[in-house]
């Protein structure tokens, strides 16, 4: 399983920039003009987990294998997207491909970067955005709870474009879905206001410690749960050298955490998702889940013939897998457990599953 994130904001924010950092590519262009980029870009990224090599230390693995997150470069929005402006139909339509959407804003003065509008305002620059994903959802769901569509649509379904209807209509936080129904469900409705979402102040390489009166402005009205305050430029740079030139670099700058690691962990955080692991002589490996995933759909993350024909989980904690130096002693030192179709994984779990075929 991997999970697929959204780059979106107005044109000439830096979306380009950071998605060539975070994909360690020049696979998107990044130009001083809006709508450099017409067709999403999608680069897939490892998931950086210092436990894997822990783990395939001890197991003496021939190979490590990251699970992955994907990240998608699409095209700048502007006022009127949902109406067509700017290209705007066909880009929100890529938006609902993905499972999470990265807000990003500008929070940084330029003379070499145009501005699509006449001064920086990141607050509102995001109502745009949200705006238009309101009155692209409105669209929608007016169309399909039309009496000839609405008989091809589930009742679980209809309650969740008729409440968001209702949210819209009477300007109420839309969000109150994500309490009510599942994610999956949420997902089929294919609503672009109640996906997931991660705000990314892009801020110049001078803020990027405190931030600076754009990105506190933003974080004063939005909050600081799911910001983050980011440097496109720097993530370039960082990207651009060697792994002991990156930590001293890092190490200068005050950086403890590249971008790419934030928005990996803000992102398994609002999508509500776990790792468990697989480590032997062959292979260590690790695999993305659902949190409360069960261990029959942990195991069908690996093969779907592995969770029809679920038996058993034989299971070991990260941490006694690597104080009992693997799974010879922990299941000497009785650290390793058999679990059934009840299992509830947990994340760090080195699980070996028992399968019928």
């Amino acid at each position: 399983m991997s999970f697929k994130c959204g780059i979106v904001g107005l044109p000439n924010v830096g979306k380009s920039t950071l998605f060539n950092a975070l994909t360690n590519s020049n696979k998107a262009q990044a130009a001083n003009f809006p709508f450099c980029t017409i067709d999403p870009n999608i680069g897939v990224v490892p998931v950086p987990d210092p436990r894997l090599e822990n783990l395939a230390k001890i197991s003496k693995s021939k190979k490590v294998i990251n699970t992955t997150i994907s990240f998608v470069d699409i095209a700048g929005l502007v006022k009127g997207a949902s109406k067509g402006e700017g290209l705007g139909n066909k880009f929100l339509s890529h938006i609902r491909e993905v499972d999470a959407i990265i807000n990003m804003v500008r929070c940084f003065d330029s003379n070499d970067i145009q501005n699509v509008n006449p001064n920086v305002d990141p607050v509102r620059d995001l109502e745009i955005i949200q705006t238009e994903m309101m009155l692209s959802d409105l669209e929608s769901i007016q169309k399909r709870l039309e009496k000839n569509n609405k008989k091809n649509i589930d009742e679980e379904q209809i309650k969740i474009l008729e409440i968001a209807l209702d949210c819209i209509n009477n300007d109420r936080d839309i969000s109150i879905l994500q309490n009510q129904f599942d994610r999956k469900k949420l997902n089929q409705s294919g609503l672009l206001s109640v996906k997931p979402k991660i705000f990314v102040c892009n801020v110049d390489e001078q803020s990027i410690q405190k931030g600076n009166n754009y990105s506190n402005l933003f974080i004063k009205k939005f909050g600081d749960e799911n910001t983050l305050v980011i440097s496109a430029d720097i993530e370039n740079q960082i990207n651009e050298l060697d792994m002991n030139e990156r930590k001293n670099y890092m190490d200068m700058i005050g950086l403890k955490k590249t971008g790419l690691d934030i928005l990996i962990q803000k992102g398994y955080e609002i999508l509500e998702l776990d790792t468990f692991f697989t480590s032997g002589p062959e292979e260590t490996r690790a695999w993305t889940i659902q949190k409360n995933c069960t261990a029959p759909k942990a195991a069908g993350e690996i093969h779907t013939d592995f969770e029809k024909g679920f038996i058993r989980a034989e299971t070991i904690s990260y941490n006694d897998f690597i104080a009992n130096e693997g799974w010879v002693n922990s299941k000497t030192n009785g650290k390793m457990r058999l679990e059934g179709k009840d299992y509830i994984v947990k994340d760090g779990d080195i699980l070996n599953f028992r399968f019928n075929t």
